[in-house]
């Protein structure tokens, strides 16, 4: 089983600023989460709004509603999430609305990055164990002389209903098994929960 390089794997967090304004959010206001393709020191021109060093080749900057919906938009958006900041004594949901997940592993899937890829194997392991995803068998393709495990998927018609929901049966979702090790893959999954939380 591979062994991740933890300081390649860390994901960003939320910084508590707005991009826009540079303004620390107040309890309970929305804003907008936007993961970006470049570290935000990059994308931004005021880098104390940066969340730290570029990881797996994304960075997160947070956007006061405001100013999203008055239009401002970093650059090089991957995916992004309207979310809250929480209040300080609050019981905090671990994991935003099931269709940014889905969203993400969806648009996880265009990349050839093996780090990007053991990602999107997390976030798959993530929905299967909410049910939202259906895991229906493998296949082992031989790419450049090594064997390659590909899982087969199903995943739910409307996420919203949650396990009850039907089953997509038109449509399979492929996920590239890494062979992460079980401690790497509980960290990733960690991580993934701090980037992607939100209040309940």
């Amino acid at each position: 089983m591979s062994s991740l390089n933890q300081p390649s794997y860390e994901l960003p967090r939320a910084t508590g600023l707005c991009a826009s304004t540079g303004r620390a959010f107040e309890p309970g206001e929305a804003y907008y989460a936007v993961l970006v393709e470049a570290p935000p020191a990059d994308v931004l021109t005021d880098s104390a709004n940066a969340s730290g060093p570029p990881t797996l080749g994304f960075g997160r900057v947070d956007v006061g509603a405001e100013a999203w919906e008055g239009g401002f938009r970093p650059e090089r958006v991957f995916s992004f999430w309207k979310t809250h900041q929480p209040e300080p004594s609050a019981k905090r949901s671990p994991w935003v609305d099931d269709r940014v997940l889905l969203d993400l592993l969806d648009r996880l899937g265009d990349s050839d990055d093996s780090r990007r890829q053991s990602l999107r194997h997390v976030i798959a392991l993530v929905l299967m164990r909410k049910k939202l995803l259906r895991y229906d068998g493998a296949e082992r393709h031989e790419e450049d002389g090594e064997v390659k495990t590909v899982w087969q998927l199903t995943p739910k018609v409307d996420p919203a209903k949650g396990p009850m929901g039907k089953w997509d049966e038109g449509r399979v979702i492929e996920v590239a098994d890494p062979g992460l090790a079980e401690s790497d893959v509980e960290s990733l999954i960690e991580q993934l929960g701090q980037i992607v939380e939100i209040d309940s």
